[in-house]
């Protein structure tokens, strides 16, 4: 895998979520802060959005926002003022059933119409990589400057296959999560290349630029567990030992056998909280010989034991599950709240 597939795929857990939201006329509503990354793409009309200490920002059609760190923020037909904020309506109760259903307003003749594709990403930030703990609040692509072709495919694809009234289109339990996860890699692909607001340069898109850096990454995430030494990864790379841990360290910000020792041990943190091999398994394929060696170098990074640490997150995972929402599925019941 590559560094930025290998990154989501550490931190990303359970299913994404998203649906259509259509409304229109005077409307506000509050989506409270998240552990993980939330985004909205504008299918149609204008809109704003208005994140917890930050500057307001107008969507315009083809527009997408991804907010990587679950930034708290409302989204309104209007930069509203203060008291209008205080007032907006909790975004969850725009897909609520029965009696508690939230009011979304419907566009009435001749109003402006909005049509908006809502989502969020469960992330793990216990060992979040820093490529993605890099990036910004808000990551703002304007889809009339030359969105990606890539980006704007997946957009179109997800608006139709949310775009229908059946509650459940045949094949969309893998065709949505796998739609959100190609949207979430083209929009991380588009701040790395320098191609959204909010994306001013930075360590990992300087990293991934630099042949040697890059080269040694990609050496390293292809093959965690391979008996890697400053030597061989210099070979690797094409270039002296010491121009290999000059260029490494001035672009990732660690030595290239730390930052190796590092991502092993976040790969088994992965390995243990998404599946049940047993740790000597876990070990070999993330490079340590023996369970004993890996539990050791795991502790002193995570501060418990590997065992410790998958059973922390099954009793989490758990609760979470008990307490989740309709929101926790990647296609709620229906698909425009607001009854379209």
């Amino acid at each position: 895998m590559d560094v930025v597939s290998d990154a989501i795929s550490a931190v990303r857990i359970g299913r994404p979520f998203s649906h259509r939201v259509r409304t229109g006329g005077r409307w506000c509503a509050r989506l409270e802060p998240y552990d993980g990354a939330g985004f909205h793409v504008v299918l149609e009309g204008t809109c704003w959005l208005l994140p917890d200490g930050g500057a307001p920002v107008v969507l315009g059609p083809g527009d997408a926002v991804l907010l990587p760190h679950g930034t708290g923020h409302v989204i309104a037909d209007s930069p509203a003022d203060p008291e209008t904020v205080a007032r907006a309506e909790p975004f969850v109760r725009w897909d609520a059933e029965g009696p508690a259903r939230g009011t979304v307003p419907a566009p009435r003749p001749g109003e402006p119409v909005v049509v908006m594709l809502c989502g969020k990403y469960r992330l793990d930030r216990s060992h979040a990589h820093p490529l993605l703990a890099e990036l910004p609040s808000l990551v703002h692509l304007r889809g009339h400057e030359g969105t990606s072709p890539e980006l704007r495919a997946a957009v179109i694809l997800l608006a139709c296959e949310l775009g229908g009234e059946e509650a459940e289109r045949p094949g969309s339990g893998i065709a949505l999560p796998g739609l959100l996860d190609l949207l979430l890699v083209y929009m991380v692909r588009a701040w790395l290349d320098g191609g959204a607001d909010g994306s001013a340069g930075g360590v990992w898109p300087a990293a991934l630029g630099d042949p040697v850096a890059a080269a040694a990454l990609r050496a390293l995430h292809a093959a965690p567990a391979a008996p890697w030494t400053v030597d061989r990864l210099a070979a690797e790379a094409g270039v002296s030992r010491a121009t290999l841990v000059r260029r490494f360290t001035a672009r990732v910000g660690r030595a290239p056998m730390t930052y190796l020792t590092w991502w092993r041990l976040t790969r088994a943190a992965a390995l243990l909280r998404d599946g049940t091999e047993p740790l000597g398994s876990v070990a070999r394929r993330v490079g340590y010989s023996t369970p004993y060696a890996l539990s050791h170098a795991f502790r002193r990074e995570f501060g418990v034991t590997p065992g410790r640490y998958r059973g922390e997150r099954e009793e989490q995972e758990g609760r979470e599950a008990a307490f989740s929402p309709s929101a926790s599925s990647a296609h709620p019941p229906a698909s425009s709240p607001a009854g379209s």
